[in-house]
């Protein structure tokens, strides 16, 4: 005011924050934070710790916005002010109603002034960045190989893991005895070993022609795969996941950041060493980086610019945050609700076998099944068969309105068809016919593996048509929805996006496109000398 003692409400804030000793200080803006420029540049980063004596002299202020009088100019100003009086402040956006409560729960939301800043300030973000840049360089080095020269580096990591068996066992053993892990067998480094083979003996998947097409004489037009570029990928799973994608991203020419489980933290370790000991020198070892906190998560995050594909391998919690948390396009599901079918026309014994597999084969998979339907008619027998040999083998049952309410089963009612149990449980419901199944797992499902047992083959391709989900079997368990077990050799994970890959996400899903347009001189020129004939041509088959 006129006084000169505050000039707005962040200000005001700020000397009301000081007057009350506050221990923490949020001031709300219209934008999610102080930019290095304007927000609407698309060049400009979110700023997530602001350091005096670094972004001063850097930052430059787009106009006022229209909310408040000050703009950004004056709350930099005042949170300045309050953080170097010992008051933390953080500038976030106020359109995000739940922003306060993240930042009270710790999450790293806007930008935070701290007096300290300048002692760790943006090191962190910087770390990031430079793992992020480095594996984007050496993707490009593995790009310019030969196929051969790719897939010779995929079988020597195959020979360093059998090489260094008892190593990797033994940092394994140190895992497990800190967190009670399951351990691996003696074969299981053979087994990954013999995947990557697998893998380097695939068809080159990078420089592929999908689609040639004469556009013009003399003027062909060629549509080809390439690698992604750089993929971060955050899992919760067993360490050996690591090999898998470590290995498909090596397939897939790009470069890979890597943040597993801390309770698997020393397998990881040794793993990641071994795998990028052995890459060659003309790659570098920085092809695949080992993100060592989950702190460096959320800087990793905002590298859009650098990284082009998050996967999250984990809990839905986990896939959840990360979703909320970056502009990257994410690829995964954060739930496996996954159905199985009994139609009234399925033969009984096969569904018993299929029922069991797909509930207790692994039943904190994502691909096991949680709900079990029975069609109407079977009620009486069958429903009781399947459920008399589900809880022989321990499994908890819960029922829908019309389970539950039968006589005899004794089947508590479900609080939700939306369940993941991820353990020996599931719910068990009856409906009416395939058409109500079908209405059932698309409005219950998370779109990931669902299945029909019948005999009716009519009544099965219904299903298979009519479920939307990424993978629909008919007389076949939904344990079956694995990259290894579709022979894609291996899995980053399972997709339940319907952009881009969808389902088990192996080599094909780490591919993007790029048009290639070989010519003799010719020019558009208003297009007055270009006679177009955008004929198909056939494909011509090479390597690169």
């Amino acid at each position: 005011d006129s006084t000169g003692i505050f000039w707005d409400n962040d200000s005001l804030a700020a000397l009301l924050a000081l007057e009350l000793k506050a221990d923490l200080l949020i001031l709300l803006s219209d934008v999610d934070g102080l930019y290095s420029g304007p927000p609407s540049d698309p060049r400009s980063k979110l700023i997530s710790t602001y350091v005096k004596e670094k972004h001063q002299g850097e930052i430059t202020f787009g106009d006022k916005s229209r909310l408040g009088r000050g703009g950004m100019t004056a709350k930099v100003k005042a949170a300045v002010y309050a953080a170097y009086a010992g008051i933390p402040v953080i500038i976030a956006s106020g359109k995000a109603t739940d922003n306060i409560i993240k930042v009270l729960n710790g999450l790293r939301i806007g930008t935070l002034f701290h007096k300290d800043a300048h002692l760790w300030g943006s090191a962190k973000e910087t770390g990031a960045r430079e793992m992020a840049v480095a594996a984007r360089d050496c993707s490009r080095r593995l790009q310019a190989l030969t196929s051969q020269e790719r897939k010779q580096i995929l079988l020597d990591i195959a020979d360093a893991l059998e090489a260094n068996e008892s190593l990797i066992k033994s940092e394994n053993d140190l895992d497990i005895a800190a967190a009670e892990l399951a351990g691996y067998d003696s074969s299981l480094i053979s087994s990954l070993a013999k995947s990557i083979r697998v893998l380097a003996d695939m068809e080159e998947p990078i420089g592929q022609i999908l689609k040639r097409t004469e556009v013009a004489d003399e003027l062909v037009l060629e549509k080809t795969s390439c690698p992604l570029g750089v993929l971060l990928i955050v899992f919760e799973s067993r360490p050996d996941a690591l090999v898998q994608i470590a290995s498909l991203a090596i397939r897939s020419g790009n470069g890979l950041l890597l943040k597993g489980g801390k309770e698997a933290k020393r397998s990881n370790a040794i793993l990641h060493k071994v795998i990028t000991s052995a890459l060659p020198d003309k790659v570098g070892e920085k092809l695949i980086g080992l993100v060592a906190s989950r702190d460096e998560i959320p800087d990793l995050l905002k590298l859009d610019d650098v990284i082009d594909l998050v996967i999250p391998r984990g809990s839905n919690k986990l896939v959840s945050q990360i979703k909320e948390s970056t502009k990257i396009p994410v690829l995964g599901h954060a739930d496996g609700i996954c159905h199985v079918y009994v139609d009234k026309s399925a033969d009984l014994e096969m569904a018993k076998r299929i029922v069991l597999d797909a509930k207790m084969d692994y039943p904190a998979a994502c691909n096991a099944m949680e709900t079990l339907l029975v069609h109407k008619d079977l009620q009486s027998g069958s429903l009781n068969a399947l459920i008399a040999d589900l809880t022989s083998e321990g499994v908890i049952l819960f029922g829908g309105p019309r389970v539950s309410a039968l006589n005899g089963l004794d089947i508590p009612a479900t609080q939700t068809f939306h369940k993941e149990y991820n353990s020996p449980a599931c719910t068990v419901e009856i409906v009416d016919d395939v058409y109500a199944a079908i209405e059932h797992i698309n409005q219950h499902g998370s779109a990931h593996t669902d299945c029909i047992i019948a005999e009716d083959v009519k009544v099965a391709e219904k299903f298979l048509k009519q479920v939307d989900s990424a993978a629909v079997f008919h007389n076949a368990s939904t344990r079956f929805c694995d990259g290894a077990r579709f022979g894609l050799g291996a899995e980053v994970g399972i997709s339940t996006s319907r952009i881009h890959a969808r389902g088990p996400v192996g080599v094909e899903g780490l591919l993007t496109t790029k048009w290639v347009l070989r010519g003799s001189g010719q020019v558009v020129d208003g297009d007055s000398g270009v006679v177009y004939t955008h004929k198909d041509l056939p494909i011509e088959s090479h390597n690169c």
